[in-house]
């Protein structure tokens, strides 16, 4: 919206649920505001500011309707009821004055053929595959031949009647509503009724063809439309396929934006194609070697080969639902990396030998410790303050019960092998886990957010004592 420079109105609906809301038998928002109780004027006002600080968060200034001076530039919200309509009128009122004051030239119409845009394609019992559509130029007859937009190339059919809503009716009211024209002029929305529309595409545009020429020149126009929006890349990135043009957009331009590749975007069903580009990307970028799609199915040999791949395939049926799940996907494959990663490593740790509490001298030997800082786990070698080797972590005990880590602040007893107390251990000693040089590289260096800083802190004394006992050690 900021990008293209639209302007545009928020509708803050469902005002009827406002707690102590009364109908007041009126659909004039501005009436029925100043009819409510002092309490509920203030209720709706705390609601209309909260939209007012969301919308500020992206740098937009916003305001309730009737306060507004000059709509150029302010957002204008508009409180609404969809069930009692009240608010619909104001707000049908700005939007039609907002497209004036921008769309003067955009909004002069020619006697010419027709021009429009496809917004439905749906099935009609008697009628088979119909397409509702918006004419905004020319006329459209009964017999005009239509170059339209499908899913597998441009589709030119003839037009065998054109429908439009009886008054006070929409187009897409399932209901017999519908009257039965010769023609029409832009701009109307209408019905229409044509053979082969059963692979046509919701987005695309819709011409009809001058008597005196010919249909390929409009259907290659249809063609160079499409081929602007779809995405076809020997690139690491994602696979999206859409129901419509107007979702392939949406969507790609939203992926650009947060800096996700797109590889291959495209209108229709999601196909086995589809699931061996993800797994081709998926080699070189695991993040990115998924499908998504938006309101649309996947075929059954797609469903096959990417349960055979291990493709994970991911759609929605809202915009927001999509792009968001995808990126919590991410980032919870990103962390589940770390840990795993973490997990290889023998992280830092620190204890100290408690006085009292020695269980067992040798083989292994058993006494309690404090944890002062980082993690103590099974099978991490330990070192004292003079970078000898003491053995082994064997077991840890917290109050009897074995536990698989302990960590700063636990004091629990360890079984520790080849440890012998009086001669490698004493009371009082302070021991470090032995870190593995490779495993103090990565985290003093590629890893060094994930630790703690008392895990730093311990590496960092670790190092020194290490670079003691031996001086090649090098992170």
């Amino acid at each position: 919206m900021k990008t293209r420079k639209t302007p545009f109105v928020v509708a803050a609906n469902k005002i009827d649920l406002v707690p102590g809301w009364r109908r007041t038998g009126t659909r004039s928002i501005s009436s029925s505001i100043f009819q409510q109780p002092p309490e509920v004027q203030r209720e709706v006002d705390n609601r209309i500011y909260t939209v007012v600080g969301s919308l500020s968060r992206f740098g937009l200034y916003a305001e309730r309707f009737d306060r507004i001076k000059d709509f150029t530039k302010t957002v204008a919200i508009v409180p609404t009821s969809a069930k009692t309509g009240e608010g619909i009128p104001e707000l049908l009122a700005l939007v039609v004055g907002l497209t004036q004051s921008y769309m003067k030239e955009e909004l002069l119409t020619t006697t010419g053929s027709a021009k429009g845009t496809i917004l439905e394609v749906k099935e009609e019992v008697g009628l088979g595959v119909t397409v509702n559509a918006i004419t905004y130029d020319g006329i459209l007859n009964v017999g005009d031949q239509i170059a339209l937009g499908g899913k597998e190339g441009p589709i030119v059919t003839t037009v065998r009647a054109i429908l439009v809503p009886k008054p006070l009716d929409e187009i897409r009211d399932p209901r017999d509503r519908f009257s039965s024209v010769r023609s029409v002029r832009a701009a109307s929305g209408i019905k229409i009724v044509a053979p082969d529309l059963e692979k046509a595409l919701a987005g695309s545009s819709l011409y009809a063809v001058p008597k005196a020429e010919s249909p390929e020149a409009y259907a290659k126009t249809v063609e160079e439309e499409f081929e602007r929006l779809r995405i076809k890349t020997d690139k690491n990135g994602v696979v999206l396929k859409t129901d419509t043009l107007g979702a392939l957009e949406a969507i790609t331009a939203s992926l650009n934006k947060s800096g996700t590749p797109i590889r291959f975007a495209d209108v229709g069903d999601i196909s086995k194609r589809e699931v061996i580009e993800a797994d081709i990307v998926r080699e070189k970028d695991r993040l990115l070697g998924v499908v998504l799609g938006f309101n649309v199915k996947t075929l059954p040999d797609a469903e096959e080969e990417a349960k055979r791949r291990n493709i994970l395939i991911m759609r929605a049926d809202v915009i927001y639902d999509l792009l968001d799940g995808y990126s919590r996907w991410v980032e919870a494959e990103k962390a589940a990396s770390v840990k795993a990663e973490l997990d290889r490593h023998v992280r830092p740790g620190k204890m100290r030998v408690l006085t009292g509490y020695i269980f067992r001298h040798s083989k292994p030997a058993i006494f309690g410790v404090e944890i002062l800082a980082g993690t103590i786990r099974q099978k991490y070698p330990l070192v004292n303050k003079g970078g000898k080797k003491i053995g082994t972590v064997m077991r840890l005990q917290d109050k009897g019960t074995d536990i698989d880590e302990a960590r700063a602040g636990m004091q629990i007893a360890v079984s520790v092998d080849k440890a012998v107390i009086g001669r490698s251990v004493f009371e009082g000693d302070i021991l470090y886990v032995a870190v593995p040089e490779q495993s103090a590289r990565e985290f003093s260096i590629r890893l060094r957010e994930h630790l703690s800083p008392d895990e730093m802190g311990v590496l960092e004394e670790l190092t020194e004592i290490m670079r003691k006992e031996n001086p090649l050690w090098n992170i």
